[in-house]
């Protein structure tokens, strides 16, 4: 009997009368079909807006990166149950593993965003302050809050675990339920890692609904506190950008779009060349990886034209080492495509594509997939078009056949490709393989106007590259234009999507009461304890000492450079000092930050365990021989990340704002000192 897949709504799973029927890309037997039961998107919205936003904002970022680090880790343990339904959507192991492990390490990157880069608590005061009046009474800043309000996520077939959770995991960590969407041929892998994680026991109630099949009224029903996402053509992307109740509720779109992605392989490069063959492994794997069904793959090879025949025979020579079959089979490295339904779009696609092209490799070449029950399948042969007068060839720029398939395109002169490249109207990603860091330095501002992301491949970087067609958790996925005009990923940007920002104005003490760091010309607290001799409980923002005074002397100048080996003439040369526009010998910059730390620091054991760096570090104005200086050290921010030592004891992060001034009050010197300070228990 076929597996019925069922959405997850309200905290419960939904379906029982099977309706449309999806096959293996492998052998066309049924996998599973989509239920014929109708989804209450009305009681879907409700449940994340009350028991899932109520259940995220209980818990801070800090608290949210822990459980999508422990997320990471299930789904790790449990791989190999994805591993084995992946399999039916045609994907090979290698291609499985993009997709799977590729998701779980998603996780597992913005546990480490959010663990290292956000504060404990809900709001990210993204400063600094700014003055805004002449007293210090009246000043400004920036903080982002999360909107209160519902990610809907619709996502492609072609990476059904990976589409998922790279736009679920910022979402989440910003304290924002999720809908999510995926396409309906691949469904039955998404409601497999769904599965996988509710049964792990950590996901907040209502943080994730799931959706199998169409998803009806529910973009009517949203609000400008929700946000959409969309992966998938650029035709569906504009569609849904005007979506009736998207525009009148101004509701954030954010598309990513299948595009035509380049290569170019710059003139400098000659077939003799590492570089060369760098070029034509790229775009060879690029092709049959997925079986091409990446909206990042190359689908433009554009090569100097003294070049045409040698990457074209090379890239011959490479497609037909290629074996393609069933993916249980060892030998085979490239899979089918995602259904029947692709297969046709690709073979349509490709008739026009040949209008102004010749076929350089495709099925006449021997294509014979390998396995049982493959002539049931969705298979595609790996296909290289050559089109000779791209420039007046405009199919090639803007059609685009989602599988197996690129083009190579002659150019002479760097600007001809860089114009060829920019044909393609907005894409997601490019790549330039050069050996000359001139041609790199020229070619790649003007390509960066049109791609999101752009890959400069030589030798050198080869030995670690990720590849041209890797979106990667720390930078942005997107691209103008046909490639959606979108952002995602792109480390703790991602993450602000689906912040609200807010602008606020008032005094320093309120400011600081509202964002939870102290900002200069805030009320202190002061007392007899000293800061340092306070556990991370005990302290507060504002908690604040002064300290006593210390005058610089000659001893002083001549001893620290003695230490540490800084001789420059502004301390000990008496001539060229005056002649200097201080006007004398001047102390070190750091051993102004070594007294300070004299002043301020509380030598005996206790809470505090290390500093481990400094932040936002000015020398403001000069000290010289003979001036008093004195520090005033502030509890400026707290984190609590949840950690304990080797012992057990918890610890914080506690950054501290520091003053240097001197006898007559002026500022010298000013920075944050970065600490981990022991908790009570």
């Amino acid at each position: 009997m076929t597996q019925i897949l069922q959405s997850f709504i309200a905290g419960r799973w939904l379906g029982q009368q099977g309706a449309q029927v999806l096959q293996s890309a492998v052998n066309g037997r049924p996998v599973a079909s989509t239920h014929a039961e109708s989804i209450d998107f009305g009681e879907a919205l409700h449940h994340a807006r009350t028991v899932g936003l109520a259940n995220l904002l209980a818990m801070d970022f800090q608290q949210r990166a822990q459980r999508l680090r422990a997320l990471a880790k299930y789904l790790a343990e449990h791989k190999e149950e994805l591993y084995a339904i992946s399999a039916h959507t045609g994907a090979t192991r290698a291609d499985s593993w993009i997709d799977i492990e590729g998701g779980a390490g998603t996780l597992a990157a913005y546990a480490g965003i959010g663990g290292n880069e956000l504060p404990s608590g809900n709001l990210v005061h993204e400063g600094p302050p700014i003055p805004l009046g002449k007293k210090g009474s009246f000043a400004g800043t920036h903080i982002l809050v999360p909107r209160r309000g519902v990610a809907v996520h619709i996502n492609a077939f072609n990476f059904p675990v990976w589409g998922l959770l790279e736009k679920w995991a910022p979402s989440f960590l910003a304290g924002m339920p999720c809908i999510g969407k995926p396409a309906t041929s691949t469904s039955y892998l998404t409601e497999a890692l769904v599965r996988l994680m509710h049964r792990s026991g950590l996901l907040p109630e209502g943080s994730l609904q799931l959706v199998i099949g169409s998803t009806g009224d529910l973009l009517d029903r949203l609000d400008g506190a929700d946000v959409v996402t969309f992966t998938g053509s650029a035709d569906t992307a504009a569609k849904l950008r005007v979506h009736p109740n998207i525009v009148r509720q101004s509701i954030p779109f954010n598309a990513e779009a299948d595009s035509l992605n380049c290569a170019i392989l710059a003139p400098d490069v000659s077939p003799e060349d590492e570089e060369f063959d760098l070029f034509v492994k790229e775009v060879a794997r690029e092709m049959t990886v997925k079986s091409g069904q990446k909206c990042t793959a190359i689908r433009r090879a554009i090569v100097p034209r003294q070049h045409l025949d040698a990457v074209a025979e090379r890239l011959r020579t490479r497609l037909a080492k290629t074996v393609v079959g069933d993916p249980a089979l060892e030998s085979v490295r490239m899979g089918a495509l995602a259904s029947h339904a692709q297969q046709a779009d690709v073979a349509e696609r490709v008739r026009t594509l040949m209008q102004g092209a010749e076929l350089v490799w495709g099925e006449r070449d021997g294509f014979a997939p390998q396995g049982e029950g493959v002539a049931e399948g969705a298979f595609f042969s790996p296909t290289l078009l050559l089109s000779r007068d791209p420039l007046r060839h405009d199919a090639v720029h803007d059609v685009e056949a989602f599988g197996p398939v690129s083009t190579l395109m002659p150019y002479d002169g760097i600007d001809e490709a860089l114009a060829l490249a920019a044909r393609g109207r907005g894409s997601l990603v490019g790549t330039l393989v050069t050996k000359d860091p001139a041609t790199a330095a020229k070619a790649i501002p003007i390509a960066a106007a049109h791609h999101g992301r752009m890959l400069v491949l030589d030798r050198e970087a080869a030995v670690e590259s990720t590849g041209h067609g890797s979106p990667l958790p720390f930078l942005k996925h997107g691209g103008p234009g046909r490639a959606g005009g979108g952002e995602e990923l792109g480390g703790l940007r991602a993450v602000k999507h689906y912040l609200q920002r807010t602008a606020v104005q008032g005094s320093p003490t309120m400011i600081a009461a509202v964002t939870g760091e102290y900002m200069r010309g805030a009320k202190l607290n002061e007392s007899e304890v000293h800061p340092f001799r306070k556990h991370f409980e005990d302290l507060a923002v504002g908690d604040s000492l002064l300290t006593h005074r210390r005058t610089v002397s000659e001893a002083d100048i001549v001893a620290f450079g003695g230490i540490s080996g800084d001789y420059f003439y502004m301390h000990f040369d008496e001539i060229a000092a005056k002649e200097s526009p201080f006007g004398k010998r001047i102390a070190h910059g750091y051993f102004v930050l070594s007294a300070a730390a004299g002043l301020f620091v509380s030598p005996a054991p206790g809470p505090v365990l290390a500093n481990y760096g400094l932040d936002t570090l000015r020398f403001v104005k000069p000290v010289g021989i003979g001036d008093t200086i004195r520090a005033r050290l502030t509890c400026k921010r707290k984190i609590d990340r949840n950690k304990k030592d080797a012992n057990g004891v918890g610890q914080g992060v506690v950054a501290w704002d520091v003053e240097v001034t001197n006898q007559d009050g002026d500022l010298v010197a000013s920075y944050d000192i970065l600490t981990l300070v022991a908790k009570r228990s």
